[in-house]
């Protein structure tokens, strides 16, 4: 096995797709890159996800400003991964709104993700000195918030735990279209080092009850109609439950954090070998999935440290 990250050597540029999922709803994508949605309401835009770097984020601003010019007033945190929230300085928005949850976890484990995110995506770190330090929320919400951007709604709910213990969906009634981040993925692996297992298919499933008509994923091509809405979640769960199962029954006979990953790899690897990330989540994946298994219910905070021990006991 690799002894660095997957995604260390991983430094080729991505072809960016800026597309319409809705009416005045935007997603920026990148091949298996971070997303970032935008609303563009009556007098303002929204951004959902910020990307890692103000490089990054720029990027977004080029695309924003090809169809509309109306000032950028809000910047949304659907959780709080560096990947998703260092560039949020670079949009000179009024306010960061995200879940209390989201802020804490800023507070209790930021520094220490930016520090392991960094080693992990040095493309997606490209710029960094920009970065003016960690990403904090300006206002934060319990379960829902609602914005209006003049006459168009959104709201801003917490549906569950999932990818984090703090994320949140967009939801733009008028168009029924949901911008999820990392919950819901396209082709692309879900990382669940910060996961919670148990719950989340309880979230896709709060999710899909909105019956959505498009979604801005968290990686992955966008998603238009219900059919590519209902692959996704499908694609979600099934990534999830082949990673959770053989690990939680590795655990459950008292196996080794190994013996795990070589049975999430022998239900993995046929299915999801090839889509973007999925080497590199997979250590985080068998880790959380074994951990939780064991009843931890917080998630490691994950610091190089900890990454080493990892790579040892996954190597046997």
């Amino acid at each position: 096995m690799a002894k660095q990250f997957a995604s260390a050597g991983d430094m080729a540029e991505k072809k960016i797709t800026f597309s319409e999922i809705g009416r005045d709803i935007w997603a920026f994508t990148a091949e298996g890159d971070p997303n970032t949605g935008v609303i563009i309401g009556d007098d303002s835009v929204m951004i959902v996800d910020a990307q890692a770097t103000p490089r990054l984020a720029h990027k977004v601003v080029e695309k924003i400003r090809t169809v509309t010019d109306k000032p950028i007033k809000y910047v949304v945190l659907s959780h709080y991964h560096a990947v998703r929230v260092l560039g949020a300085s670079a949009y000179g928005a009024e306010q960061i709104l995200a879940s209390e949850k989201c802020r804490a976890m800023v507070s209790e484990r930021g520094q220490e993700d930016w520090d392991s995110e960094f080693g992990r995506f040095p493309r997606l770190f490209q710029g960094h000195e920009s970065i003016p330090g960690l990403t904090w929320p300006t206002m934060t919400f319990t379960d829902k918030m609602t914005v209006y951007l003049g006459k168009r709604r959104v709201d801003l709910m917490h549906l569950g735990r999932a990818h984090t213990a703090g994320d949140i969906v967009a939801w733009v009634p008028d168009e029924r279209v949901m911008l999820t981040g990392d919950i819901v993925e396209y082709k692309a692996a879900c990382y669940c080092g910060d996961g919670h297992f148990s719950d989340w298919g309880n979230t896709l499933d709060a999710i899909k009850n909105y019956d959505p008509t498009a979604i801005a994923p968290g990686r992955g091509d966008a998603l238009v109609g219900t059919e590519m809405v209902d692959a996704a979640l499908d694609f979600t769960r099934d990534f999830l439950l082949n990673t959770y199962r053989p690990a939680a029954a590795v655990a459950a006979r008292g196996g080794t954090l190994k013996e795990a990953w070589d049975a999430v790899r022998a239900a993995c690897d046929p299915k999801f070998s090839d889509v973007p990330i999925y080497e590199h989540c997979l250590p985080f994946n068998v880790t959380r999935a074994y951990d939780e298994a064991l009843g931890m219910d917080t998630p490691r905070i994950w610091t190089a440290e900890r990454d080493r021990q990892m790579w040892e006991a996954l190597q046997g």
